[in-house]
């Protein structure tokens, strides 16, 4: 039987050692005990967060992917503390996206790919985005174009030039994630790309890259001379 958080010496106590040290001094599993509140009869709160770090090898992203239902398989872990836990992960996506700072232009694929990873990154379906940009290729607007399933998302090249000449773009950029990892572009990806880079051409309009976005890298058609 674990020994109980309330008979541990104060200052190794989580919430303790927060208030005193500070959350850097803190495990990510004690991070995550301060959030489950609560042990079972048998298992700390600690102990608890490491069998749930361990469920995903210690990746903190990883678990930012799992569903209530998957946190809830983890006896001890109920829906209101599933419910938590995921939430604390969430405040903790958006506060990356916030932290993303405005790219006013666009001068190489990583700056692109700097906007799209905390939007793309954790998602666990695919969405295809557009960004706008000027003749200096300073960025206009974005916006989310389709939201599919696991493996594929419907594209609209009509839509992605109706746009384009809406926010009267001299270019445009798309980028799409991979849930899978897999950056490698499929044949639908590299048709789609051809497609609006042709509908570009006859207006004018300028499709510099195509991005594909995983969880720790992204693909750039540009880089790779297939645009």
């Amino acid at each position: 039987m674990s020994i109980k958080i309330t008979e541990w010496a104060v200052e190794d106590r989580p919430r303790e050692k927060l208030i005193q040290k500070g959350t850097a001094s803190l495990s990510d599993a004690e991070l995550l005990a301060i959030l489950i509140s609560s042990g079972t009869r048998h298992k700390s709160a600690v102990d608890l967060g490491r069998e749930l770090l361990g469920i995903v090898n210690n990746n903190l992203n990883s678990l930012g992917k799992l569903s209530i239902n998957d946190l809830k398989k983890l006896h001890g872990i109920g829906t209101a503390r599933a419910v938590t836990i995921a939430a604390a992960l969430e405040l903790g996506r958006r506060r990356k996206l916030a932290e993303v700072p405005d790219v006013p232009q666009i001068k190489c694929s990583k700056d692109v790919a700097d906007i799209f990873q905390p939007l793309l990154s954790d998602l666990l379906h695919e969405e295809f985005w557009i960004l706008f940009l000027n003749r200096s290729n300073r960025v206009i607007n974005r916006m989310k174009l389709s939201q599919g399933g696991i493996s594929g998302t419907v594209t609209d090249v009509r839509l992605v030039m109706k746009k384009a000449i809406e926010y009267l773009a001299s270019g445009i950029i798309v980028c799409h994630n991979h849930p899978s990892g897999n950056l490698n572009p499929s044949e639908s990806d590299s048709k789609i790309t051809q497609k609006i880079k042709d509908a570009g051409n006859l207006m004018d309009i300028q499709l510099l890259d195509h991005l594909i976005i995983s969880d720790k890298d992204y693909y750039s058609f540009a880089d790779n001379g297939l645009i």
